[in-house]
């Protein structure tokens, strides 16, 4: 006899949920409105009742004062009457309407007197609590927003590419906290990105050079050869020549995806000595092409990167002396310290720069008047590489034509 087959079951539903848990009570939770309103408002319930006690006080004081006897009836032989505080009724010899408008006079007198006294001690009483008041909610305030304080000074260092930093915020469940774990969060998918982007640099600079580095090696083996025909050492020359601008773009892209993060490691150095080491591996080129290097290095010490640093000289150099004129060309080459700012200035002769196209020297693989590198003169970097340095430094450059033709290259690093 067959039987039915049983359907499977679906499977249990999850007993966890990943959400975070919502309160039973939303409105309940201790926000920042809440808690700011019944601090203001108990303070201005306290501030009011002390204010209405200290007038109670003085108007208790002020009503005492106003119900003294303002004349005293002396008896004996003669009724005399007399007053400390109504002069006018010790003259004697008083008609009854006027006993009666000194003593209206002296009793308008004297509550003018207390209502006097009354507003100027509620003023005092006023303008004291106005003082402790603005003082107390200023140190209420600021134990309140403290947590911004903190966020703030967090973010800063975050931004001098500590990504290890933390803000950890402990305190009640309110708009602050959400903010900092919001924060926190967003920091720790930053820190994994960058981990993740130098890992892919890594492996990539090791993939990328092995098999360049090899056909380098196999190409010059090759080329050691002297039995070799001259059509095949001809295209080994050609080959060697197109390996080892490939590796210069390797190491190009490498350094350009290195240097747009910021410097963590910073060292005292010196400009003066990274412009000088750039010239001297420029000179040769610079003789063969008949341009002339000149210019002053004053000391100029930066905090940073000495290999990063001597690149954005090196390249503003190689440019300088490549995109020269063909005869009576010069490079010059000065640092110095403006305004509390270390500066390099690469200034050269050469073929006239539109002012609009300055913006686009700055892009990776982009020449004057030209889109791709296929040229001799570099892999279109060179540029890209010193403006990336130039930034993770905290430092900037730019370009200006120069009246003639040339560039002046201009680069500011903080001190």
């Amino acid at each position: 006899m067959a039987t039915t087959p049983v359907p499977p079951t679906a499977p249990p539903k999850p007993t966890w949920d990943p959400r975070k848990p919502q309160p039973p009570f939303p409105w309940l939770r201790p926000t920042i409105r809440i808690r700011l309103t019944l601090l203001y408002g108990g303070m201005f319930l306290i501030a009011g009742i002390l204010l209405l006690s200290i007038i109670y006080l003085l108007a208790a004081q002020a009503l005492n004062t106003g119900n003294e006897p303002l004349f005293k009836i002396e008896g004996g032989n003669q009724i005399k009457v007399s007053s400390d505080n109504c002069p006018a009724v010790n003259t004697g010899n008083l008609s009854l309407s006027e006993f009666n408008a000194a003593i209206s006079t002296c009793v308008d007198h004297q509550r003018q007197v207390a209502l006097d006294n009354l507003l100027s001690r509620s003023l005092l009483a006023l303008l004291g609590l106005a003082i402790i008041a603005f003082a107390f909610g200023y140190a209420m305030a600021g134990r309140v927003l403290s947590p911004l304080g903190r966020i703030t000074r967090t973010a800063r260092a975050v931004a001098g590419s500590d990504l290890s930093r933390r803000i950890e915020l402990d305190g009640p469940d309110d708009e602050l906290k959400e903010l900092a774990d919001t924060f926190d969060d967003m920091l720790e998918r930053l820190q994994r990105a960058f981990t993740a982007q130098q890992r892919f640099v890594g492996n990539a600079s090791h993939e990328l050079r092995t098999p360049l580095a090899i056909n380098r090696t196999l190409l010059e083996v090759h080329l050691s050869d002297p039995g070799a025909p001259m059509e095949l050492q001809q295209l080994g020359k050609t080959l060697l020549a197109t390996n080892e601008r490939s590796e210069q773009l390797v190491e190009g892209l490498l350094l350009l995806a290195r240097s747009d993060n910021q410097i963590v490691e910073r060292k005292p150095v010196d400009l003066a000595e990274v412009a000088s080491r750039a010239v001297d591996q420029v000179l040769s080129e610079a003789e063969a092409k008949g341009v002339e290097i000149r210019g002053e290095h004053a000391a100029a010490v930066v905090q940073g990167n000495g290999v990063l640093l001597e690149r954005i000289a090196l390249n503003l150099v190689q440019n300088a002396v490549r995109y020269n004129v063909p005869e009576g060309g010069w490079v010059e080459v000065t640092t110095e310290v403006q305004h509390g700012q270390a500066v390099l200035v690469v200034s050269n002769t050469g073929p006239v720069v539109p002012a609009y196209e300055i913006d686009n020297l700055f892009e990776p693989f982009r020449r004057l008047r030209t889109e791709r590198t296929g040229s001799d003169k570099g892999v279109g970097l060179g540029l890209s590489i010193a403006r990336s340095v130039a930034r993770a430094h905290g430092g900037r450059i730019t370009a200006e034509p120069r009246e003639g033709g040339g560039l002046v290259m201009r680069v500011t690093l903080p001190i």
